[in-house]
């Protein structure tokens, strides 16, 4: 079994090698926000999606494109506003009156990195439209199914401030998201370096440093960084304690209306052994569990409205949750 591991921590200080150059030239854009960007790679190496969320003007959508760039993929935005319908996403087909046949056009869904900005801007029929392709990596148009091009990344923002003319994403596609990423405000110290890039002068412009047979190779290796029985016990604890929180003697308990979905746990074992790969670990310890919990979980605890009159927040609970279940 040690030589086991110790093969498995070999790859993944190769993988997260890779990876150094790529959070090395996104870092040339954009002042601060690591924990943030080390999130987006975590979901992206661990193949899954990203919701990211944040105030208008903290450079959402500018880290997603700059990553993007980094990267030798495909990439395309799309802007979701009101009128947006569900064939300008997935594509539709086109009848072609020389030849009296129908023509598949593809839409903007089909590339390797995703970019869906302002998600909750359109009606919940368009944001479904991005279901089958999230969670089947294909799309269905008018009765035909196509494959999507593999590594396909989706990478949405929403703006938590700003209610009016927005509808809220659905449960069922809240929860196809392997994380949900709060993004702050930079610090003074940032805020200066970022008066200092797009102030003066030139703005740095990002180049691809990984290609995307990196990325699936390194998709591959994820699975397979060991976890032991315990750390899998601890992980479906975790998940186990939202669903059941006054087993655990959870504080908050009584706030709790619906817990975690198995997708969950799924999520939170791929993302903790990123985060061991990431540190060129092929093994899982506690800690690589603790750091992605939050992200895992915040969209999947369904508090009542009780909660939300008394303003407890989803973080606070996972907090209670993760000081209260036994650590292995």
């Amino acid at each position: 079994m040690n030589a086991e591991i110790q093969s498995l921590t070999n790859q993944a200080k190769e993988c997260a090698d890779l990876l150094i150059p790529l959070e090395h030239e996104i870092c040339q854009v954009i002042a601060g926000q690591k924990n943030i960007l080390e999130r987006l790679i975590i979901a992206l190496i661990a193949d899954g999606h990203v919701l990211l969320e944040g105030v208008p003007g903290i450079a959402k959508t500018l880290m997603i494109k700059t990553l993007a760039q980094c990267i030798d993929t495909g990439f395309c935005r799309i802007q979701f506003t009101p009128d947006l319908l569900p064939a300008d996403i997935t594509g539709t087909k086109i009848y072609n009156q020389q030849d009296c046949t129908f023509k598949t056009v593809k839409g903007p869904v089909f590339t390797q990195f995703l970019l869906a900005d302002e998600i909750n801007r359109a009606p919940p029929k368009v944001q479904s439209a991005l279901l089958e392709a999230m969670q089947e990596r294909q799309v269905t148009i008018q009765g035909e199914t196509y494959a999507l091009p593999d590594p396909f990344f989706v990478l949405a923002t929403e703006n938590p401030i700003e209610h009016e003319g927005t509808y809220p994403l659905p449960e069922a596609q809240m929860d196809r998201f392997m994380f949900k990423v709060l993004m702050g405000y930079p610090s003074k110290s940032e805020e200066l370096l970022i008066l200092d890039r797009f102030t003066e002068g030139v703005c740095y412009q990002p180049k691809p440093v990984i290609s995307a047979s990196d990325i699936k190779k390194i998709q591959t290796v994820v699975p397979s960084i060991y976890a032991d029985l315990e750390i899998k016990k601890y992980v479906t604890s975790l998940v186990d304690a939202t669903r059941n929180p006054k087993e655990y003697q959870i504080p908050l308990a009584s706030y709790i209306r619906y817990g975690a979905s198995p997708r969950a746990s799924i999520y939170l074992m791929l993302g903790a052994k990123a985060h061991a790969l990431l540190r060129g670990r092929g093994f899982v310890i506690p800690d690589d569990v603790k750091a992605v919990a939050h992200d895992v979980l915040r969209h999947r605890i369904l508090l009542s409205y009780l909660a939300e009159a008394e303003e407890i927040t989803v973080d606070s609970i996972i907090d209670q949750i993760i000081r209260t279940v036994p650590v292995p």
